[in-house]
């Protein structure tokens, strides 16, 4: 289990995340307008997969938005922003706040892709959701950059994050 806080407060999630040269498991996720993609659906791009408990936070969205601006800038990248939100609340968030770069994907139905990915709190208020990672897949989609952020109110590295593509 790799541990994280909360405000300070301990949690865990399932385990470490993928190593650097690894590949993801394929994983099947609902997009917003309910059908179903899959890693494959990707094939050949560069990827930044944004992952985090809930759009309805302060920092999750904070994340998109950033990533969603940068995603702009980069070619043959596409910005996979993940969570267990539901898909009609990704659609309404990216219509407010006007998300066109990024592409959200929701692991509500069976929280696979953060089993998977040991991704998954485990204990704590957010249990069952995904910890706030970045990781960074290739044109071949192995791993070149991961990032578990420590505190979970914090927002990733992203200049780390971007400047490995």
């Amino acid at each position: 289990m790799a541990k994280i806080t909360l405000q300070g407060n301990a949690l865990s999630t399932m385990g470490d995340l993928p190593k650097v040269g690894e590949s993801i498991s394929n994983f099947e996720l609902v997009k917003n307008d309910l059908s179903k993609t899959t890693l494959n659906d990707f094939k050949g791009s560069r990827l930044v997969l944004n992952i985090f408990p809930s759009l309805d936070t302060g920092t999750c969205a904070a994340s998109v938005r950033a990533f969603n601006k940068e995603a702009a800038n980069l070619e043959n990248t596409k910005v996979l922003c993940i969570s267990r939100d539901l898909p009609f609340a990704q659609a309404r968030f990216c219509g407010a706040e006007g998300i066109e770069n990024a592409i959200t994907l929701s692991d509500y139905a069976t929280g696979e892709f953060g089993k998977a990915n040991n991704l998954e709190m485990v204990d704590g208020p957010l249990a069952n959701l995904h910890s706030r990672s970045v990781i960074v897949l290739d044109e071949n989609h192995k791993v070149i950059y991961t990032e578990q952020v420590p505190e979970i109110v914090d927002e990733p590295n992203y200049r780390a994050a971007l400047e490995i593509l």
